[in-house]
């Protein structure tokens, strides 16, 4: 199917069900661990300020040692880092962090693309096919409807395209890179880039699938570089503030 025909076939998405969610934390570490990685990344708790347990514990409704917990989680997740005796802090973003982040992860993510295209089965395929439609009827609705089920059906997106590379530490990394990649897209939504006349979103996401499931592995390695670079290039020219 053509990307013409997807957004014809795509016409009636507001009746589709809406993508699945990210099953419910089991336990109260966890919980607390979510709930902060959520405020960071959405900038509810801005880079680089301080996270005081004293204070943490009540906002969350956590024990002190619970929240020193999901605070060590996230230090792992390098979205927080230990100042010795000084406590945590929020890490810092800047453009050049961005860039490197987006070189890592485009050496990284398009070679992962062309190996699972090259070994995928039919199975691999189909998993493809049902995240490229959970995301695409996110898409209809606007990534703004419901954030957090956009960003839950991207990462499932893009986690199933490289799903037959079954290499458990590129695994590891390019989940460790789309976490820091997410913070970065929660700022380019506050200064409307994403917004902006020059990207269509789900476009950028049919190329890459249609490219993928034709085994095209060039066309779709060029096409999910061209993606993942877009980010950077529209907060640069913004000369985002960090």
């Amino acid at each position: 199917m053509t990307l013409t025909e997807r957004r014809g076939a795509r016409a009636g998405v507001a009746d589709d069900p809406p993508p699945p969610t990210p099953s419910a934390p089991r336990t109260l570490c966890e919980r607390a661990y979510l709930q902060l990685r959520q405020d960071i990344v959405q900038g509810r708790i801005g880079p680089g300020e301080r996270l005081r347990v004293e204070h943490l514990k009540d906002r969350y409704e956590v024990g002190a040692g619970t929240l020193r917990e999901a605070l060590a989680l996230l230090v792992s997740d390098a979205l927080v880092t230990v100042e010795g005796q000084r406590g945590y802090r929020v890490t810092a973003i800047s453009l050049d962090d961005l860039r490197d982040l987006t070189d890592t992860r485009v050496r990284l993510e398009t070679e992962a693309l062309r190996l699972s295209i090259r070994h995928g089965d039919a199975q691999w395929e189909a998993q493809l096919r049902a995240a490229f439609d959970d995301l695409s009827a996110s898409e209809a609705r606007g990534p703004s409807a419901d954030p957090a089920c956009w960003e839950h059906a991207n990462q499932r997106f893009h986690e199933a395209l490289i799903a037959a590379h079954r290499s458990p530490w590129s695994q590891y990394l390019l989940k460790l890179l789309y976490r820091h990649g997410e913070r970065y897209r929660h700022v380019a939504i506050r200064l409307g880039t994403n917004r902006s006349a020059s990207r269509n979103v789900h476009e950028e996401h049919a190329l890459i699938f249609e490219a993928a499931v034709a085994r095209q592995e060039a066309r779709a390695a060029l096409a999910l570089e061209a993606h993942i670079r877009l980010t950077y290039e529209l907060l640069s020219g913004a000369r985002m503030e960090m």
